[in-house]
């Protein structure tokens, strides 16, 4: 090779041809190398760091929200409370008082046999359930109205029979107080007597819930301590609220004063409009009352004699209690959908009536998995109604019959008469000669009765003519706004959320501190004694309407 000249090739480092020989190899037998990729390498690192940063996030992500979930279990408030919306809003508070979750499927099953609906119709309040409440009170495991209407107006337990007034006979503010008083204006509509133990605890204080007249005093201002606190009354029980002078005025007296059953009431539209009706005019006139308020509107409203219904095991008075309630809950709805101002609709049961049982076992043998809606819809009217006819049947028979009438003639004109009675009102032409046997003997209970010859037909069972333990249901119109209800709570915690929509929380202990400084004691009501009942009722089922043609001494 000439001097100086580069060699074509430059011959290879003993170390370059080892590695070149080792790549040989490894192309022949598919080993590696053993030579490092420094890019891989670098990759790989990267890789590592990436996902120590990733797992060092995620684990301060899980402490952060375990503390925020331990923080929402210690103050008992959620952080989804933020979404309540601020500023000028509506609360509508609902009550279907004495309806559990059967009372929902007796209704549903009815509707889908007389309109012909398939099996999985539902209901409108069934697409807003959200949850369940427990209703014990202070008192007892198996709650009254009046306590369980209490956890709603303030928040904590109390003992039946207490209105607004908690374990220690001292009175407590109410929401609908506070509301007031922070420039909301209120409103009550109800289906029974505006003075009942619902409607009366979010504007009185009572130590015993019978004082009815004394709720009507307060309730319009008279004698509560800081004034009237309900703007507009919608409901029953005028004659609480005239003075026993005027010739209807029933202070001081048993007669009850409610709306008919729903049932009934379809056939006296004129006198009686349906709940829907009465609640729709209620929010227009609180929606028109606020329009240029800083403040809304706050609104009880109650589907009051589902109750009475479950009380009297009346089954197809129930159903039509229920549908009408189905109907206010829709026109509410709708209004919810009108209205500009952000509005929440909350509904719940005080508690359950009458242990409804969509079944029941007549006999000794086992029995089949089954009950009959069709014998609900041939009813035409309520127990009572019927009842009522009878006891003025009897009425006119005393006036009619001459003292020489013997008792076997009296008792077989009876039973002549009690066997058309149930066939055009009820639908049934087969009673028993021990149920017509019944009503002669003991026409006192006569609405019992008529409406246990319903329900052995349907077979619908009952455990009580009062009240149950069992859970009920909560529905909301806005899950969103409503999520602190979501799942199973204490009925307290409905009170809780009610305030806590509103922003009256401080204000309802404000009203709380006024009212034990300035209420009058004798307005309370005496303390009552331990295990006295308190509800001043003689738990039959009476017939309410055509208060114009009351007859004395007709079972009325």
């Amino acid at each position: 090779m000439p001097g100086g000249e580069e060699p074509l090739l430059r011959p290879g480092s003993p170390t370059s041809n080892d590695s070149a020989i080792a790549e040989e190899d490894a192309l022949l037998t598919g080993e590696r190398t053993g030579k490092e990729d420094i890019t891989s390498t670098t990759r790989s690192k990267w890789r590592e760091i990436g996902l120590f940063v990733w797992a060092l996030l995620a684990t301060a992500t899980v402490v952060i929200l375990a503390v925020v979930y331990q923080h929402s279990q210690t103050t008992g408030k959620s952080a989804e409370s933020d979404s309540i919306p601020t500023g000028k809003r509506n609360l509508i508070f609902m009550v279907s008082d004495g309806m559990g979750p059967t009372s929902l499927a007796l209704t549903r099953g009815y509707r889908q046999f007389t309109d012909k609906l398939p099996w999985d119709d539902t209901l409108i309040i069934d697409e807003h359930m959200i949850g369940q409440s427990r209703t014990r009170s202070s008192s007892s495991l198996v709650t009254d109205s009046a306590a369980g209407a209490t956890a709603f107006s303030y928040g904590e337990k109390s003992y039946n029979g207490a209105i607004s007034v908690l374990p220690d006979h001292t009175p407590c503010g109410s929401v609908m107080e506070a509301a007031k008083r922070l420039g909301y204006t209120t409103g009550l509509v109800v289906t029974t007597r505006i003075i009942d133990a619902t409607p009366a605890v979010f504007a009185s204080h009572v130590r015993r819930r019978e004082m009815e007249d004394d709720v009507a005093l307060q309730m319009i201002g008279e004698t509560h301590p800081l004034g009237r606190m309900v703007d507009l009354m919608f409901g029953g029980g005028r004659c609480h609220f005239l003075p026993k002078s005027n010739e209807h005025s029933c202070r001081n007296d048993t007669t009850d004063v409610d709306i008919p059953y729903e049932i009934d009431r379809r056939f006296q539209d004129s006198t009686y409009p349906p709940l829907k009706s009465t609640a729709l005019k209620a929010l227009e006139a609180l929606s028109a009352a606020t329009k240029d308020t800083e403040q809304g509107f706050f609104i009880m409203i109650e589907g009051s004699r589902i109750d009475h219904a479950g009380h009297a095991n009346n089954p197809a008075a129930q159903v039509h209690e229920v549908l009408a309630y189905d109907e206010t809950i829709a026109t509410v709805l709708d209004f919810i959908e009108r209205t500009e101002t952000p509005t929440l609709m909350v509904s719940t049961s005080d508690h359950e009536t009458g242990g409804l049982a969509t079944a029941r076992q007549l006999h000794p043998t086992y029995p089949h998995y089954l009950w009959y809606p069709s014998v609900l819809a041939n009813a035409s009217h309520s127990s009572a109604w019927i009842a009522h006819q009878y006891h003025l049947y009897l009425d006119a028979l005393s006036h009619n019959t001459s003292a020489s009438t013997d008792e076997t003639t009296l008792k077989n004109e009876k039973l002549t008469f009690l066997i058309t009675l149930p066939h055009s009102n009820l639908g049934i032409h087969d009673a028993s000669s021990d149920e017509l046997s019944t009503l002669v003997s003991a026409p006192a209970i006569a609405a019992y009765s008529f409406a246990d010859m319903v329900s052995r037909r349907a077979q619908t069972g009952w455990s009580t003519h009062g009240h149950s333990g069992a859970d009920v249901n909560i529905f909301a119109s806005n899950r969103d706004w409503a999520k602190d209800l979501a799942g199973n709570h204490e009925n307290t915690e409905i009170g809780e959320f009610l305030r806590r929509y509103l922003g009256a929380e401080e204000e309802v202990e404000n009203v709380t501190a006024e009212l034990r400084e300035k209420m009058d004691v004798t307005h309370l009501g005496e303390i009552p004694q331990e295990g006295e009942r308190l509800d001043g009722q003689d738990h039959l089922d009476h017939y309410h309407g055509d208060h114009r043609k009351r007859c004395t001494g007709c079972g009325a």
